[in-house]
């Protein structure tokens, strides 16, 4: 099985264009944004709230804002970085919808990368078993979980289409995250990337 923690950089890094400026929300340890760095020169910049993270970050020589997502966006002008990266985030957000359009604004493309929740092994544990599948995508129970809103294929989609927000191009994997699902993605894939942009 494709190894998940490396499905965004191997689908990233081919997106991505060489020495590029990319904002990563929600980077996390910076493990994402320091292989795009390496393998294609891009000036990289994280956010990230929690402090043992972006000390990880810092380590690794990137240059890091602790703090709000929302708050960093809105010191830069429009069009500011070529990409910005939203990797496995959005489900956690208080307000992806705000996000995504403050993303846009200061971005060329918004990269998106979230586990659909329509996937057809979710649909049956909650029909037969009442409850959240327990995986290594889903590990920990709700009582110890981060706070979580989980999103489906359908659901995004229907999301970008009603914001006039424009889909360049998208890729939906099955539950190997390996595989290309292109017939019937909602149901039958695990993983889904999105490139957006800004409607004209």
């Amino acid at each position: 099985m494709k190894d998940k923690r490396t499905v965004d950089m191997r689908v990233m890094s081919e997106w991505v264009e060489p020495g590029s400026r990319v904002l990563d929300l929600g980077c996390g340890r910076g493990v994402l944004l320091e292989y795009l760095k390496q393998k294609l020169g891009v000036e990289a910049v994280g956010v990230d709230l929690d402090p043992e993270k972006a000390r990880s970050c810092v380590k690794r020589g990137l240059s890091i804002y602790m703090g709000d997502m929302m708050d960093f966006m809105g010191s830069f002008p429009d069009k500011h970085f070529d990409y910005v990266i939203c990797s496995r985030t959005l489900q956690e957000l208080s307000s992806p919808a705000l996000v995504i359009e403050e993303a846009l604004r200061v971005s060329n493309h918004m990269l998106v990368g979230f586990v659909n929740y329509g996937y057809w092994r979710n649909r049956l544990s909650m029909l037969f078993n009442g409850r959240i599948i327990r995986n290594e995508v889903y590990p920990t129970p709700w009582s110890k979980s981060r706070p979580s809103n989980p999103l489906s294929v359908k659901q995004f989609e229907v999301f970008c289409q009603k914001r006039g927000i424009q889909v360049a191009r998208h890729l939906c994997l099955g539950g190997n995250w390996e595989s290309e699902k292109r017939l019937l993605p909602n149901l039958l894939s695990g993983y889904a990337l999105y490139d957006l942009k800004a409607k004209a």
